[in-house]
This record gives structure tokens, sequence and C-alpha cells, in this order.
């Protein structure tokens, strides 16, 4: 067979070139190089391009949050200086100048990376830009050689529902300045009585009517009555106190975001007792004793005074005096045979062995015929109640509801009223160390009135009478023992309570309890009527502290102030019902501002909510000294472990303990201190202004700082 020539299939040089694949791979990765390296850049780039927008956005947030709250702490609705510097300085801690390789930054960098402003409602808007400088992106030809990376961020203060509670001192050195020491204070006190005032009438609480009133809810006895007050001075702590709440208010209006949020208010003003009638009686009048509604007794103790039936000496001669000598001897034309015997008018009631007239007086006339005037003589002699003073139990039923009552300690007729100021409930005396969830009646927020024990009292300062006993420097006067006699004229029952006197050691010492005597030196002191939290307006507010009865006196007791702040604030108390969350609401604040311009001081002379402390020893379990050169350090150190004991039971409630001290020390006591949640919230001022400042601080902090979404 011939040799043939193979046929050429490629056409050549050019056939054979295509055929020949040797080298191939090296060609095909030059071509695919480019969009490699695009792809491989895109993934690096955006993943630094996705940390740096991360990292400013963090940065961003942060910077408005910080100035924010720098307005917050400053008190501020807008957006000032010193707040922009403090949004641009954490928004520099947060993304540090050249981070990533963008352009470094200083604070003289114009236009700086981090920009804040206000918004209309108050907060502060913020937008964060920078220029990212590509990596692998900006070696390609159609690679970008930077990115600009925006942000934007807003910080709000959200005021959340907030329950918030006032308990204010409303003491009579509540009349002094802020500036005044306490040594000058005292003098001032002392040295200015108190002045009597005739108490508002109820008001509503509707500031659209115009209302300008009390804003008082009160027990019927309080409207009309009589109470005393300490003149303030021009520009009074209590004074500064009115401006700080109602600016409070406004603060925390002004931070309010959503039209949705409930704020609600209560008040608490406290002396040695509150004014808690009202709000008892409206949550239930079977929780005081002697209330409709209540199974329980009908009476309550008071350290009183009473006509025994059993002493036969219950009357005594009235003492004579050039206007009134006793007894008086006359005639008359009564025959001989016929004059003899006497006559007693009032005649003796049965059951006691003497009656008197509405004057507190009764007279016998006794007949006996004179031989050398050969006329009948008539011996009259006015004869006065014989008093036995010590605790007695009065009916109190009609006391709670009727405007007035007969006083059961008088004889004259003279008539009372309750104004609405009680006496604690069961208490363990002679105790300073309490467990939080063995809490006393008196200190249990928790417990509504179920018995005698736990419900609560009136008080009654008109039927009150203090009795002998001695302390340093002066001596309390009345009787020797339990019953008064002649010799002091005790028995003149215009004279109708006793006080300390120092300058009088050795005699006794009458006052006119009707003169206001005791309540005009602070002894008894029934203040304004505390308000149940609510929602009140800003103009609800300004009602309640400037009402003619938001005014100084009495002495300073904390713990009777922070049981019944406390007491306001429980969900499950007595009042629980007040503090009813809104529908599908996060659970509500609950916040307590206590302020005071002292530490305590209670005594064994005052009639408060524990009773008359050195007979009734309801606090101190009669563990005192009486005859020491400072007979209340036991009491005080009793009283400030059951103040202790209810600022711990409030903070284990969640409450917010905040606490203000008005006074020229540069610290807080101890126990005010120990009380606030924490020590940043307990403060101390000297200064009115100051004081405003601070409570719109509070109040501004009371809103929840947080990043809009």
């Amino acid at each position: 067979m011939a040799w043939r020539r193979r046929p050429d299939r490629g056409g050549g040089f050019i056939g054979r070139l295509r055929r020949d694949v040797a080298g191939n791979t090296l060609a095909i990765m030059a071509a695919a190089l480019i969009p490699i390296l695009g792809l491989a850049g895109s993934a690096v780039d955006t993943a630094r391009l996705y940390v740096v927008k991360v990292r400013l956005q963090q940065a961003c947030d942060t910077g408005a949050l910080a100035a924010r709250k720098s307005m917050a702490t400053n008190g501020l609705t807008s957006l000032d200086t010193a707040a922009q510097a403090q949004g641009k300085a954490f928004f520099a801690n947060n993304f540090s100048s050249g981070y990533m390789g963008t352009p470094a930054f200083t604070n003289a960098t114009a236009p700086y990376p981090f920009v804040s402003a206000d918004t209309s409602d108050h907060q502060v808007q913020g937008n964060a830009s920078v220029d990212v400088p590509m990596t692998l992106m900006a070696m390609l030809p159609f690679g970008a050689k930077t990115q600009t990376i925006r942000v934007t961020c807003q910080a709000r203060y959200d005021t959340p529902d907030t329950d918030i509670v006032f308990v204010l001192d409303t003491t009579g050195s509540m009349a002094c300045l802020p500036g005044d020491t306490d040594a000058d204070c005292d003098t001032y006190v002392k040295n200015n009585a108190a002045k009597p005032y005739t108490r508002p009438a109820d008001s509503s609480l509707n500031a659209s009517d115009g209302d300008t009133g009390s804003a008082n809810d009160s027990v019927a006895g309080y409207p009309g009555s009589t109470s005393y007050a300490v003149p303030e001075k021009s520009g009074s702590k209590i004074a500064a106190v009115r401006t700080a709440v109602i600016n409070f208010a406004a603060t925390v209006t002004n931070n309010i975001a959503k039209t949705q949020t409930r704020i609600r208010y209560g008040f608490v003003p406290y002396s040695s007792t509150v004014n808690a009638g009202k709000a008892i009686m409206n949550a239930s009048p079977g929780y005081m004793i002697g209330g409709a509604g209540s199974s329980g007794a009908t009476t309550w103790t008071f350290q009183s005074r009473y006509i025994d039936p059993a002493n036969t000496n219950s009357q005594y001669v009235v003492p004579s005096t050039s206007q009134n000598p006793n007894p008086v001897t006359t005639t008359d034309g009564t025959s001989q045979s016929n004059c003899t015997g006497s006559t007693r008018t009032p005649a003796a009631a049965t059951g006691q062995p003497y009656t008197f007239n509405a004057g507190s007086s009764a007279t016998i006339a006794t007949r006996a015929w004179s031989a050398q005037a050969a006329k009948c003589q008539v011996t009259t002699t006015t004869y006065g109640p014989s008093w036995t003073y010590g605790p007695i139990p009065f009916d109190v039923r009609n006391f709670l509801v009727n405007r007035s009552v007969s006083d059961p300690s008088k004889l004259d007729g003279t008539t009372s009223s309750w104004q609405g100021c009680i006496e604690e409930r069961r208490t363990t005396p002679g105790v300073m160390t309490f467990s939080p969830t063995s809490l006393p009646a008196d200190l249990d927020p928790d417990l509504a009135p179920t018995n005698d024990d736990t419900r609560w009292r009136p008080m009654w300062p008109d039927v009150i009478y203090w009795r002998n006993y001695s302390i340093s420097g002066g001596t309390f006067f009345g009787s020797t023992g339990n019953a008064m006699d002649s010799a002091g004229n005790a028995g003149d029952t215009d004279k109708t309570s006793f006080y300390y006197s120092s300058n009088a050691p050795n005699a006794f010492s009458l006052q006119y309890y009707g003169n206001g005597v005791l309540a005009a030196g602070g002894s008894i002191a029934c203040g304004k009527p505390i308000r149940r939290v609510s929602v009140l307006t800003q103009q609800d507010v300004a009602n309640y502290v400037n009402a003619s009865d938001f005014v100084p006196l009495g002495g300073t007791y904390h713990d009777t102030g922070m049981i019944w702040g406390t007491r306001l604030l429980s969900t499950v108390g007595p009042f629980g019902s007040d503090l009813t969350p809104q529908p599908g609401a996060v659970p509500t604040n609950k916040v307590i501002i206590f302020l005071t311009d002292g530490a305590m001081s209670p005594s064994l002379s005052v009639y408060g909510m524990y009773g008359l402390e050195y007979f009734d020893k309801r606090v101190t379990n009669g563990d005192y000294s009486p005859t020491s050169s400072n007979p209340n350090t036991n009491q005080t150190a009793y009283h400030n472990a059951r103040f202790l004991a209810e600022c711990a039971k409030a903070r284990a409630m969640n409450v917010s303990v905040w606490t203000i001290m008005l006074t020229t020390n540069t610290t807080a006591t101890a126990p005010l201190q120990q009380c606030a949640t924490t020590s940043a919230q307990s403060l101390v001022t000297a200064k009115g202004d100051d004081l405003n400042t601070k409570f719109q601080n509070i109040a501004a902090q009371i809103a929840k700082l947080r990043i809009s979404q």
C-alpha cells in the first residue's frame, strides 16, 4: 500500500498553536486576576467599612447620650456648649482619631466628625461621618479611593410612669433661713411665738376650673379650725421648699416624651405626727378604731383626766380671791326652826358622789342659826371637781365623724373636733433592731388593718393632760401622784394643761390649752392633710404647697414621715389601689423625696403619733433618763432605729429614696445618709436656690436615658 501525507487539520501554524495547550493555566490566571482582586478587595474593604460603621454608630450613640445626660444633670432643656463638648469627648473615647486609617481629628477639627443638635422635644440628635480609605479596591483601575460612612443617632430622656411621694419636714425650724445655724434657728423659734391661723377649706384638684385652694382632702373637723404656725422669715426654708417642689413638677413634665406617660404624686407633710385621718377613712372607716364597719373596740385610751365615782373626795373648795371670796356668808328670813341642813346645787347624780354645773362648779348652801344676829345665816361654799389624772378610755365613734362633740374631759360644755391627725397602731417598744420580714404593725406598710392592734387611732389633743414629772433644768407640773388637790389649784377647770417651765421649778405652772400655749409651743402639732398618690397637674402641686396650711410648726420626727411615705407606695398595702399600673405598661417607678432641715429630735413631752411618750412608752418602753442632762438621748436612738427600718423596707420595695438636708452642715446626718438608696442620693445644701437646683436635677434623673429606635 502506498504511503500518503496526513492532511493538516488546523490550517497551518495557527491551527497548531490552537491545538497546543501547554501553559494555558498561566494565561487564564492572568486574565482572571483582575476580577478576582476586585472580589477579594470588595470583601476586605466591605468588612472594613462595616467595622467602621458599627464603631461609628456606637460612638455616635454614646456621644448623644453623654450630651443629653449633661443637659439633665444641669437641669437644662436645651443643648449648651458644655453638653456639646461632653458629647464630643465621649464620641472620641469610642471612636479614636485615625481609627482604621480614617482622617485624624482633634477638637479643633472643622468639620468635627460628630455633631449634636437640639430636637423640638428637648432631646439630642447626633450625626457622625468619616471617610474610610480603601485598601485593595484602591489598587484597581475602577476602584474607589475612599468611602464616606454616615450615621445618625438620637438620645432621649423619657420619663416612664412614675409615682413620687414628697415627704416634707414642716417643723418649726423650717421658718428659719436656709443659711441659719441650728443655734440661730433655735433662738428665733423660741423668741417668736407661733401665731394662730384658720385652716382652709377643702378644694378640688382641678386646675382647669381656676381653683387655687388648699388641695386638701380633710376630715370634717379640719376646715375652719384654728391652728398655729411659727412666723416665717422672708426667704425661709419652707418657702424654698415650695419653689423647689413646684419647679420639680415642671421639670418632670418637660422630660415626658410620650403623651401617655403618667406621673402621680403624693405628699406627706410631717412633724411629730401626720394628718392621715381622711386618707384612712377614705380607704376604709373600719381601718380606724371606732370607725364604721369596725367590729372591734369603740374606745381608745388617752392620757387624760376624769372624776372618779369611787372617790368620795371628788371635789375641793375653790380658792378664795379678793374678787371672789369663798365661802360667802349671808343672812335670810328663815325661821330658827327651819334654819337647818344644806342644799347642793346641782344635786349629786346617781352613780357618783358629786355633780357640777356647766360652769364646772357646784355650791353647797349650809344654814345655821346665829344667836348673836338672831338670824339664819347661810354659808355658801363653791366647790370645783377634783380630777383624777391618768389613762382613761373615751368613746371615739362620734369624734371620728362629727364636726364637734362634747369634750369628755371637761364639764363646761366645751366641744371638740377631730382635725385628722392620728396615733399609730401597735408597736414593739424598746427595740432598736428590726427584721425586714417581720416588722411591727406601725412599720409594716403592706399590712391592712384587721383588728384593734392594727387599726389606727385618732389623736385627741383636747383631752390630753400632762402630769407631774421632773427633768433636768425644770419640772413638768401637774398632779402629785394621780389626783390633783386644792393646794395646787388643779381643780380650776379653766386651767386644763400643764407645760414645762425652767423658770418655776418649785411651783405649779398651769396654762390655758384653749389659748394655744401647748399648740403654739409645738408640743402638739397637727399639720396639713397628706395626699394619697394620684395624678396631679402642675397647678395642683402648686396649690398644695402654696396653701395657707403648709406652714412650719412642731418637732422633728423623721420616722413618722418615712413610715407614711413608704405606706403610700405599697402596692399591696391599704392604699395599694392608688398604684394600679396602666394596662400593658411596664412596672411603675416609685420614688420618695425626703426633705428635712435637721436631725431627729423627739421629746418626752410631745403628744404625737406615738401618744405621750413619757407615759405611753410605745417607742422606748420607758427606757429614758428624765433626770439626765439630755433625757431624750435614748428616745432619739429608738426613733432613729424605726426610721432606718422603714428606709430599708422602702428600698426593699424598689423605691428609689432620695434624702435632702437643708442645713449649714457640710454633710448629712448618718441616718439620712443610710436611708438614701445610694450615697449619691443623699444630698446637702444650705441655700434655697441650690435646693431648687437639686430638686430639678432629681427630676431629670428620674427620667430614663435611652437611644431612640
